[in-house]
């Protein structure tokens, strides 16, 4: 395993919340290093990091993964797991934050109100942009796969348990580019501190996918964000073009 290979891994692990990596180490030769006061022998043990995703993930087999899924509290309430939808070799991707109270009754992401204006987004700009593809032809998922109770920000423990089946999701389409729609899928997928305004209209870089970032539908639907709404066309225009001319 390369350098730019372990790195990677540790970064996978960083963003499901791992902080230690415990390795038992073999009796291994010494190793000899320069130093200025001369050669030093030390005992150098190079841990080979486990993959995060089996070989050959399908979102087939995510899905049987996480079945009826009782990891955390958000299955208490919750009716259906909200797994993704889309075409599942998409050159791009959109993550949101979690199933609202339709997702959750049709089993569907964002198929509500915002899931409504978001289909509109797609479709209209690829239309006016004379790019051939609509919503169907692309692949949404959520960071969290169960609705928060009264739709409610998710936790940070609930999306780092949830995080594994994202993050296997994602490796497992291999997309052109990422599209995370709003702060808390912003923060689950980028280590930035900056808020959502200053980062959007950017690309990012998750494990060497590009990812734009914008606003989620929901806060565009409110009536006194009219900015936002024209920043939130031309970020997906930027998107669209990347990815499909």
């Amino acid at each position: 395993m390369t350098r730019e290979q372990i790195r990677s891994q540790l970064e996978l692990y960083r963003d499901l919340g791992v902080r230690f990596i415990y390795k038992r180490s073999p009796a291994v030769a010494p190793a000899q290093f320069e130093h200025k006061h001369g050669s030093v022998s030390v005992a150098a043990d190079f841990a080979v990091l486990p993959s995060l995703a089996p070989d050959r993930d399908t979102l087939a087999k995510i899905r049987a993964d996480i079945g009826d899924c009782r990891r955390c509290r958000l299955c208490a309430a919750r009716q259906t797991v909200v797994f993704g939808s889309g075409n599942e070799q998409s050159k791009l991707v959109f993550v949101g934050e979690g199933p609202g109270a339709e997702e959750d009754e049709q089993g569907l992401p964002f198929v509500g109100r915002a899931g409504q204006l978001l289909t509109q987004m797609i479709d209209n700009t690829a239309a006016r942009e004379g790019i051939p593809i609509r919503r169907a032809d692309v692949y949404i998922c959520n960071v969290v796969k169960c609705r928060p109770p009264d739709n409610r920000t998710p936790l940070p423990d609930e999306m780092e348990i949830c995080g594994q089946f994202l993050v296997r999701q994602l490796m497992a389409i291999q997309p052109k580019a990422i599209c995370v729609l709003g702060s808390t899928a912003m923060k689950a997928l980028l280590n930035v501190k900056e808020g959502i305004t200053k980062s959007r209209g950017k690309w990012h870089k998750w494990h060497g996918i590009p990812v734009m970032v914008t606003y989620h539908p929901s806060y565009l639907l409110r009536q006194y964000n009219q900015v936002a709404k024209r920043e939130a066309w031309e970020d997906l225009r930027t998107l669209l073009h990347f990815v499909y001319d």
